[in-house]
């Protein structure tokens, strides 16, 4: 049978950086190919060599067994190739509709617009999609949003689909609906490129999968030819994935309560409403929710960033309602946010300077009104042996790290100062296996060690496994506690759907 797709010997580079290094791999019709690595192995890389935005330096890519080469992600498209990223690319204020038009090459008269909406219509139609095709994009769910992204593509009648760790926002019975259309496409011919880090996904979807390593294409095996445990095994290498366990009991000690707490938006919403939350002194505090239920908002408050319209926040026997950014570090809180690339570091400072910021005034860093580069470097040395940072050489702007090693900046800036609590927004979103599992043994360490955590994630395997408590937000309140030793993934997704209130 001939490949969709084939792609022999590519190599990419950037300064100082070899991304693809003679990568090949092909992807049949009517096949579901997931693609596995670390962060830094090439997958992001690939992509957007496929989608036209960049351009090798050398290999060949063979579509339909005709060489092609893509110089803009128009051309991409146009050839049938279509990606949904992680970062959804609509206009929240059209509605459905006209975003899937923007989408086409060229917005159609008034007559032909009556063709489109007819066809997208038959598509909602067919998945059992039940959002209004009038309805502006920023009232919809996250979920629905992700619909959109992929009719755009379906509507253009993309053959060879890539999608980016689709299930990172959706639900479990979401992301039950996703495989479902998906394997209804590949069984009318569609490719599908998948992209997850999440394994037992992996193992549910994939015809086939791809590892890649440092750039290479290291292998790639059939369904029935793999387990998880090789797949890890694949990715890490010699790379030792370190061990954890929980060895602190929560105490009756109270490090954070929150009473009757409201914050709105810039649209007059409220994001949080009369919200309620303790967590003890050691305790692992785990909030599940679909993203936009009011996690983000809780995180601000919590560490200064916004400022509430109610309600009040003690941390011990101190009130940091309004405290600033300043004020919440001071209180003993620590914070890892969303976006680690442009909140949680200053991309083009050193790992060094990095490593400082809370704490740059310190005389432990200063010699009279100068900096000590000496006592910043033995601090910056001490943390990256610590943490086991792989930051390059000595002087280099953090945004050259990987995803991971960027996360560990991050954590052992945040953690050098013992704090109380940890507030962790999404700690391991887009981390590979190795870097999630150390997060996790960081998180569980502190707990050892009497630190609380208020863990806000999208992976329920995550909170599952770490958690003493999960607690559901759903429209800034909280839709129901479990017990992680007992509760189920349906039981979670339903409290995650509204549709289950305790």
């Amino acid at each position: 049978m001939t490949n969709l797709l084939q792609i022999k010997n590519i190599r990419k580079t950037f300064p100082g950086v070899v991304a693809l290094d003679e990568i090949s791999l092909s992807i049949a019709p009517g096949e579901i190919h997931t693609l596995l690595g670390e962060n830094g192995a090439g997958k992001s890389t690939l992509m957007n060599v496929l989608t036209g935005l960049y351009r090798p330096e050398r290999g060949e890519i063979l579509f339909d067994g005709a060489p092609v080469t893509f110089s803009s992600p128009r051309e991409s498209l146009a050839m049938g190739i279509g990606m949904v990223h992680q970062h959804f690319m609509l206009v929240p204020a059209h509605t459905v509709c006209e975003n899937v038009l923007l989408a086409l090459d060229k917005v159609p008269n008034f007559y032909s617009r009556r063709k489109y909406r007819q066809q997208v219509q038959q598509i909602l139609d067919e998945f059992n999609l039940d959002f209004e095709l009038d309805t502006p994009v920023w009232k919809l769910s996250i979920g629905a949003q992700q619909w959109i992204e992929l009719i755009k593509l379906l509507v253009r009648d993309c053959r060879l689909l890539i999608l980016d760790e689709p299930t990172a926002v959706l639900t479990p019975q979401e992301s039950a609906r996703l495989f479902a259309v998906l394997t209804q496409l590949r069984d009318r011919g569609k490719s599908i490129l998948f992209i997850s880090h999440k394994m037992r996904e992996v193992m549910e979807i994939s015809d086939r999968v791809t590892v890649l390593k440092k750039g290479r294409s290291l292998v790639t095996l059939q369904r029935g030819e793999y387990d998880e445990n090789r797949l890890a095994s694949l990715m890490i290498g010699d790379d030792h994935i370190p061990g954890w366990q929980k060895s602190f009991r929560t105490s009756k000690e109270l490090a954070l309560e929150i009473k009757n707490l409201s914050v709105r938006n810039d649209r007059g919403l409220a994001d949080l409403d009369n919200f309620n939350m303790k967590i003890h002194r050691g305790q692992i505090l785990g909030i599940a929710g679909v993203a936009g239920n009011g996690q983000k908002a809780l995180a601000e408050v919590l560490t200064g960033l916004k400022e509430p319209t109610g309600g009040r926040i003690l941390a011990g026997d101190r009130d940091i309602t309004n405290s600033s950014a300043r004020g919440s570090y001071i209180a003993g809180i620590a914070h890892i946010p969303e976006d680690r690339k442009t909140i949680g570091i200053a991309p083009d400072m050193t790992v060094d300077d990095n490593l400082i910021m809370k704490n740059f005034n310190s005389r432990a860093f200063r010699r009279w009104i100068f900096q000590d580069r000496g006592a910043i470097r033995r601090n910056a040395a001490e943390k990256i042996d610590l943490f086991s940072i792989k930051a390059g050489p000595a002087g280099n702007p953090v945004r050259y790290l990987s995803g991971g090693n960027i996360q560990k900046v991050i954590i052992a800036r945040e953690l050098s100062e013992n704090p109380a609590v940890l507030v962790a927004l999404y700690p391991t979103r887009g981390l590979d296996i190795g870097s999630a599992e150390y997060v996790h043994k960081v998180i569980a360490d502190g707990a050892s060690n009497g630190m609380s955590t208020i863990l806000i994630s999208e992976d329920l395997d995550e909170l599952l496994k770490l958690s003493d408590e999960i607690v559901v937000m759903f429209r800034g309140r909280l839709a129901g506690s479990v017990d992680p030793e007992t509760a189920t993934r349906e039981e979670i997704g339903l409290l995650m759907s509204g549709e289950v209130q305790t």
